[in-house]
């Protein structure tokens, strides 16, 4: 899995936001398996890719973005299946919950950015979710929890 060109393009209202954040802090990694630190460069937000003693750094909104459009695909594929579970989980069949938990699927990447991340982040990083990019920010992989083999016996 990889982003070829590493741009993406980013809504106008949420450009200052996107810029600003790094969404996955904590959960990027070069190649190597080292961490890349979060930082700041001139008020944007950078992934900081460790490179043979060298930081090269990414604006975080590109690995960011790719991240988002990857899982929003991977829910996009389950729409159906998740929608009904959370009316279920809801207690209710009502058209209006209906249509705006599909909103939220449409919209995904906007109301992630205006999430708070330390509300999910340690959770993803205690169930093994990585993002593994090479020293130009390009996604190589996205490492996502598996369910137990033995989930549906329990």
């Amino acid at each position: 899995m990889s982003n070829e060109t590493g741009h993406h393009r980013i809504g106008n209202q949420q450009d200052d936001l996107a810029l600003r954040q790094a969404l996955f802090g904590g959960l990027v990694y070069n190649e190597a398996g080292e961490k890349a630190p979060v930082v700041m460069v001139g008020g944007v937000a950078h992934y900081a890719i460790p490179d043979d003693g060298f930081m090269r750094h990414v604006e975080a909104y590109r690995i960011d973005n790719y991240v988002i459009e990857v899982l929003q695909e991977q829910i996009v594929t389950m729409r159906e299946q998740l929608v009904e579970t959370m009316l279920q989980m809801m207690g209710t069949d009502d058209i209006l919950a209906k249509a705006a938990l599909e909103a939220s699927i449409n919209q995904m990447n906007q109301n992630i950015r205006q999430s708070d991340t330390s509300q999910w982040v340690p959770w993803l990083a205690q169930y093994g979710f990585r993002i593994v990019v090479d020293v130009h920010g390009r996604v190589v992989e996205i490492v996502q929890p598996q369910a137990p083999d033995d989930w549906d016996e329990e």
